[in-house]
């Protein structure tokens, strides 16, 4: 008679099996589903006293939320990256005529103190002749000025992935709010089923570390992104909503925002508006103060503690493999791996040491043997 195999083992083949094809099937929705975390996250203390506002009622409280958040972020968000796109493919538009006419080196490169004849003549030199700047983008980045000028005209096809991205996430979101409850229970459960001994400490840090990581990178960033942006557009700086949305993504990088309003400051130096310069520096230097040491650690409770390399690494992997998204979901993941990483460790060395007791050698008889001469006194 053969052997009869082990149920067990095939039940357990049979869910691993299910659940790599659900994995596999349902990748696509990662990025929405994350992204809804996220915000979920971040915004779930103020979703629960819209709960008792709405006197209990989860489905009236999370409509209400999904409304705000399209009001205050999707919306914004989406008029931002439209009128970016216009000015980056005026900007694509003008290097394209650059590079097929040649152009003199700008009035505000030769303005610069000490290095500004120097580099007007490098760039007479390397960006003066037609097709010059073309062969420099080809040399550094290996793709011709033509292709990239097509992958931005590419970008508005991929809006319709963006707008389906932002739909499935606003959906998800929408039952995060309403059934978040059940799902946390049911999430703990299994925690400490899994993890008995660090679930209850992982469980606190996660939601405190989305919360600070968004509040202290995401949403402070935009709003440097903004106030920056319209005093670009105030000081009458070409292409102002690009130079804020770089704005705001530098300023998720510590040492980004005060970076970008500076070389911003120094053009409109170089381009004679001394005073103008000037005042936008200061007036960038102002508002970081005023966010670092007032906004920042009462929003977030003290600075997030997130080193450079991790920041830098979300940021550009979240881009690469999320798209836009990947701005928020990215920092918040590396951030989730760094606060995993410091509670292990702060857990292994709370952990107190283990003492072996060893009992002293018996006889058959079960009485202790004579103490050696060592032993004695």
């Amino acid at each position: 008679m053969p052997p009869v195999p082990n149920a067990s083992l095939i039940i357990r083949g049979l869910l691993l099996l299910i659940v790599a094809a659900g994995v596999y099937f349902f990748r696509g929705f990662l990025v929405p589903v994350l992204a809804a975390l996220i915000i979920g996250f971040a915004s779930w203390p103020l979703y629960r006293r819209g709960v008792r506002a709405c006197g209990g009622n989860t489905a009236l409280a999370a409509s209400l939320a999904l409304l705000i958040v399209i009001v205050v972020l999707v919306v914004p968000l989406t008029l931002a990256l439209h009128y970016a796109l216009k000015e980056a493919g005026s900007l694509v538009g003008w290097l394209l005529d650059v590079n097929r006419n040649g152009a003199p080196p700008p009035v505000w490169i030769q303005s610069l103190p000490w290095v500004g004849e120097t580099l007007a003549a490098y760039w007479r030199t390397h960006l003066g002749e037609p097709h010059a700047l073309g062969d420099w983008i080809q040399l550094l980045s290996g793709q011709h000025i033509g292709n990239i000028y097509r992958m931005v005209l590419s970008a508005t096809g991929d809006l319709v992935n963006l707008a389906l991205t932002v739909l499935f996430m606003l959906i998800t979101l929408f039952f995060i709010y309403k059934d978040g409850t059940h799902i946390a229970g049911q999430l703990d459960t299994i925690g400490e089923r899994v993890l008995p001994l660090q679930w209850l400490r992982f469980s606190r840090v996660v939601p405190a570390t989305v919360s600070a990581t968004v509040t202290g990178l995401g949403l402070i960033a935009i709003g440097e992104g903004v106030v920056l942006g319209l005093a670009y557009w105030i000081a009458g700086v070409p292409s102002p909503v690009l130079l804020g949305v770089a704005t705001g993504f530098m300023a998720m990088i510590p040492g980004g925002a005060p970076l970008s309003f500076t070389l911003v400051s120094l053009y409109l130096v170089g381009s004679g508006e001394l005073w103008t310069g000037a005042a936008l520096f200061a007036w960038g230097s102002i508002e970081l103060f005023i966010v670092d040491k007032t906004l920042r650690p009462r929003l977030v409770g003290g600075p997030v503690k997130l080193p450079f390399l991790p920041t830098f690494f979300g940021l550009v992997g979240g881009v690469k493999t999320m798209g836009i998204v990947g701005l928020f979901v990215g920092p918040v993941l590396m951030a989730l791996l760094v606060a995993i990483w410091r509670e292990w460790l702060r857990s292994m060395s709370e952990t107190p040491p283990v003492v072996s007791l060893v009992l002293p050698p018996t006889l058959d008889n079960g009485e202790a043997p004579p103490p050696s001469p060592t032993d004695r006194p």
